[in-house]
Formats: C-alpha cells, structure tokens, sequence
C-alpha cells in the first residue's frame, strides 16, 4: 500500500502548480477588490452601496460550482461576445482564468464581508478622534483602515482556506488541478488510497497556511499586547 500511495502522490503533485496558482492569484485578487469594496461600502449614497450589496448577494447566495459553470460555458451562449468581443472570448476559452475569475469574485464578495464588518466594528471614538484632529473622510479611512484589517485577520484566515478548499471544484471544468489528476487516477485505478493521498496534499497546504496566518495575525497584533 505503500508504494502505492507514493505513486499516487507523484502523479497528484504534478497538479499543484495548477492549484497553487489558482488559490495565490485568488486571494491576492479578492483581497484587492474586497478592501475597495469595503471602502465603498461606508458610503452614505444608495447608487454606490447597492450595488455592492448585489454583487455580495449574488456570489454569496448561489454555489461556486454553479458560478463556475456559468463563467466557464455561459458566454459560448452569446453570440456577440464571440464576435464582438474576441479579446475577452479568447480569454474566456481558458478553463484556468474562467476558474481564477469565479474564485476571485466568490471570494470577493465573503472577504468584503468580513472587511466591511471589521470596519463597522471599529469604536466610533477612533471615529471622532480624526474628525477632532482636522481629518477628512478619505484621510480618516488611511488611519483606521489599517487597524481595522489587522483585526480581521483571525476570520480572513478561514477564508483564505475556503478559497484553496474551493479550487477542488475546478477540475469540472476540465481543469487538472489536484482534483483532476485525483479522478484520473481514479478513473484508472478506483482505489480509495487516491483520497487519501489528495487529502493528504491538502491538509499539508491548508496546514502550512493555517500557520502562516497566525503569525501573521500574531504580529499584526503585536501592538495590543504592549503595555
């Protein structure tokens, strides 16, 4: 059995690049979107938070598997995307960016969440506090911003996981990721040590980083347990 399950994970670890790729572009994209997205959100104009509030709704209501079906084989229903715009259909014929577009939006819209609570959480003294030393809104944000991802850190962590988590749905779409070299060889094989090995690959991925971000929040919090 042994020798065996090393065989699987020689075979299984020729799809990490995909999904390491996947889950580093995600994240760092998501993360992006999400802290602008928070910003927005902590405006007072109904045209700019609503549809923020949409696009949170839309990606956090519906499966990312459905989401990724839809970016992958949805615009091969439109014609005049295939002719009017063939940059984007170009684009759009490669399973790794459809994948890389539905991971980074789904993450988006939970990590805008997370961002945007953060945010709301903040005392409204730190508030008051700028307002009081001649601060604008934009100036305000640059202070507490800052101090309001750092307390985030702790939920972001989990979300960071899902998204490497989530990547083992993009072998559906014809993607060989870690998943998909699992159902070749399962396809091949049918041995249940195949789960195991991918599981294996897994656990040490989202161990590493699990660690990662604890000391990354352990840091970033440094400053509290100072006297």
């Amino acid at each position: 059995m042994s020798d065996k399950f090393f065989y699987y994970l020689s075979i299984l670890i020729q799809g990490l690049p995909t999904t390491l790729s996947l889950s580093i572009a995600g994240i760092l994209s998501a993360c992006l979107i999400s802290i602008f997205l928070s910003v927005l959100l902590t405006s007072d104009k109904w045209y700019v938070t609503k549809p923020i509030s949409v696009f949170i709704t839309l990606f956090t209501g519906t499966p990312l598997l459905v989401q990724l079906f839809l970016i992958y084989y949805g615009p091969a229903q439109f014609q005049f995307i295939r002719e009017s715009l063939p940059l984007l259909w170009q684009l759009l014929s490669y399973p790794w960016f459809c994948a890389y577009v539905a991971l980074t939006l789904n993450s988006a819209a939970y990590t805008t969440l997370i961002f945007h609570g953060a945010l709301k959480a903040v005392p409204q003294g730190q508030w008051q506090a700028c307002v009081a030393l001649g601060m604008n809104r934009k100036q305000s944000l640059k202070v507490i911003l800052p101090y309001a991802l750092k307390r985030a850190l702790s939920s972001y962590s989990n979300e960071v996981i899902f998204v490497v988590k989530g990547t083992a749905l993009t072998s559906t779409i014809t993607l060989m990721d870690l998943m998909g070299y699992n159902q070749f060889l399962n396809g091949r094989y049918y041995e249940f040590t195949i789960f195991i090995a991918t599981g294996c690959i897994y656990l040490l991925i989202n161990g590493l980083l699990s660690t990662i971000m604890r000391l990354l929040e352990k840091k970033a919090l440094a400053f509290e347990n100072t006297q």
